[in-house]
């Protein structure tokens, strides 16, 4: 990142969640004044509110951007290493499907909570001013003033900004003002699906009740229940079912039919989790959906970033990886100076086919996850990707490893991806093993179909 030539510059940011934090930091860091505004009140003093917040999993897109901030250290302190797939079968079997070739290629598990206190603790002292009970009420945008409302008193604050940066999620009030003075091009898919959150406490005796390190799965076709480690020896279950349908959100209303449920359906899952009726009745259930935007930014006014211009559903793993790097994007172009209509322009035409094709792939891995992590196909497709990946390292890499521990553009990972893997279909068509392939054909077609692998961002 260049150093601007007129500083100190200011800018005024909506959200200290994960992404306002991040690029609070990357500014505050190079010698801007930075002000950032919160609805809630600050984590530090009063304790993360969870029961709705599924663990996120840390990548190396995430990680690159916290090492830019200084924090990789501290984040990774918390951070429970994850090598694969646990998935556990109706039957009681389990298989490790490794995300990577060895424990060089894993992901990690943050609980979003110590996350969001860590970033907010390094925002501060790089220099950012925090403001907490400062929810955004509205924006004059003509006169640049924003309208801040404290939710313990009602008392309403104006404050005069340059550029207001939305970095407060899926249900942006930011967005929401800009909306209302400029069509953003605004949809919202809804998944069908909902989640709840549960725990699997340590065991009697202090540690992990099951494989510490790896995500696990029980995948049962139209619905799924997933378990992240934390670093207190605990899990965090998410629940995802239909809204409607059996079974589903609709017809699962109480503890008890949450209990049957699991007997039936996730037996194994069941003694681990003492607190399910509890957990069940007492969480509320969290919704899915991807939000599309044609435009992410008002001129030189304000900008989006985050789930606040392209909230996705949770199945890659990827929308804090994938805010952090739209926190960097916005960074250089802004450290870079010049006009910042230009700059807001240039990161959106930069990173929105990125938001588009991992939201894409998102939903592409809630299939995966649920209905074919267990499927003969799609296991003997895995095993010729892995094998590929060995034979043709400069040609063929498998799309989980693009996206994951590279950081090459999401689309071009998601072209990519969409080609290798009609390439596998097509070279597994009509076979069990993979020792009946006929390995010269199948290097031939590798050559043939793709290109050298492209350079990370």
């Amino acid at each position: 990142m260049n150093a601007t030539a007129t500083a100190p510059q200011h800018i005024t940011l909506i959200g200290a969640g994960l992404a306002g934090a991040l690029l609070a930091t990357l500014l505050a860091r190079r010698g801007w004044r930075v002000d950032v505004y919160e609805k809630r009140g600050d984590p530090r003093l009063k304790g993360y509110q969870g029961g709705r917040s599924i663990n996120l999993a840390l990548a190396e897109r995430g990680r690159h951007a916290l090492r830019l901030a200084g924090a990789d250290e501290a984040v990774m302190a918390q951070a429970v290493m994850m090598r694969g797939r646990m998935v556990h079968f109706l039957d009681g079997r389990t298989d490790l499907q490794r995300y990577g070739r060895d424990d060089s290629e894993v992901i990690w598990s943050v609980h979003r909570g110590e996350l969001n206190l860590i970033l907010l603790q390094i925002a501060q002292e790089a220099g950012a001013n925090l403001h907490f009970h400062r929810g955004l009420s509205g924006v004059d945008f003509d006169a640049r003033i924003a309208r801040f409302e404290d939710d313990r008193d009602g008392s309403l604050h104006e404050v005069a900004f340059d550029s207001l940066v939305g970095a407060d999620g899926a249900g942006s009030a930011l967005r929401s003002a800009m909306g209302r003075v400029a069509d953003l091009g605004e949809r919202t898919e809804f998944l069908g699906h909902s989640y709840k959150e549960l725990e699997i406490p340590p065991a009697p005796d202090g540690g992990f009740s099951i494989e510490p390190n790896a995500l696990h799965i029980w995948p049962r076709g139209r619905y799924m229940c997933i378990a992240l480690p934390n670093d207190e020896r605990t899990f965090t279950v998410t629940l995802f079912l239909p809204n409607e349908g059996d079974p589903s959100f609709a017809n699962i209303r109480d503890g008890a039919q949450a209990r049957a449920l699991f007997q039936r359906d996730f037996a194994d899952a069941l003694p681990l989790i003492p607190e399910l009726e509890r957990d069940f009745e007492r969480n509320p259930a969290g919704l899915l959906a991807t939000l599309y935007l044609d435009r992410w930014h008002l001129d030189d006014r304000a900008v989006l970033l985050g789930d606040a211009a392209h909230a996705m559903v949770p199945f890659h793993g990827q929308g804090m990886n994938c805010a952090f790097e739209d926190c960097v994007a916005l960074a250089e172009r802004l450290l870079a100076g010049g006009d910042r209509a230009e700059a807001f322009a240039a990161f959106q035409r930069q990173r929105l086919p990125s938001a588009r094709a991992i939201q894409a792939m998102a939903l592409e891995n809630y299939l995966e996850m649920r209905d074919r992590v267990d499927d003969d196909d799609y296991l003997l497709q895995r095993a010729l990707e892995h094998e590929l990946a060995q034979r043709h390292p400069d040609r063929f890499m498998p799309r989980y490893a693009m996206v994951t521990f590279h950081r090459m553009p999401y689309e071009v990972a998601f072209e990519r991806g969409q080609r290798q893997r009609e390439l596998l279909v097509e070279l597994t068509r009509g076979h069990d093993r993979l020792d009946t392939l006929d390995w010269n054909a199948v290097d031939a077609a590798v050559r043939e179909r793709l290109g050298p692998l492209p350079a990370d961002a």
